[in-house]
Formats: structure tokens, C-alpha cells, sequence
């Protein structure tokens, strides 16, 4: 079974005694997670989590902000 386009099932990991987990390297790879980077984990009580690239988070923030203020300069 194939999943739709843009959507990607890696496998399972499990967790380790510390709480750590192994990203897959496809995972990896595919979202350009290299040693060092920092990752953002957000949690939905309903969804699940989601790990984020930080720097990739924190630019979609400042756009926000960004069109924010551009907005509230335009009115």
C-alpha cells in the first residue's frame, strides 16, 4: 500500500531506557536532520506528536509576525 503524496511511513522505533529514540535514516535524509540540529517537539493530547526542525519552525514564526506587523502598518 502506497501513501498519498507528501505523507511518509518510516517504520517504528522504540524507546530506549533514557527516553531517547532513533529519527530513521530516511526520516533523516528526507528532512535534512543532521547531527547537531535542533529539533522542536510539539504534542497534541488528541494527535499525537510532531518533531519540527527549529530553524525551519522559527522562520514560519517570524513570517507570522512579519505579516503581522506589515497588516497592522497597512490599516
Amino acid at each position: 500500500m502506497k501513501a498519498p503524496d507528501g505523507k511518509h511511513i518510516f517504520g517504528t522505533v522504540k524507546v530506549g531506557e533514557k527516553g531517547q529514540i532513533v529519527i530513521p535514516k530516511e526520516a533523516r535524509d528526507l528532512f535534512g536532520i543532521k547531527p547537531g540540529d535542533t529539533l522542536l517537539i510539539l504534542g497534541d493530547e488528541a494527535q499525537g506528536i510532531a518533531i519540527v526542525k527549529n530553524d525551519l519552525f522559527r522562520q514560519f514564526a517570524l513570517d507570522v509576525l512579519n505579516a503581522q506587523e506589515k497588516s497592522e502598518n497597512d490599516e
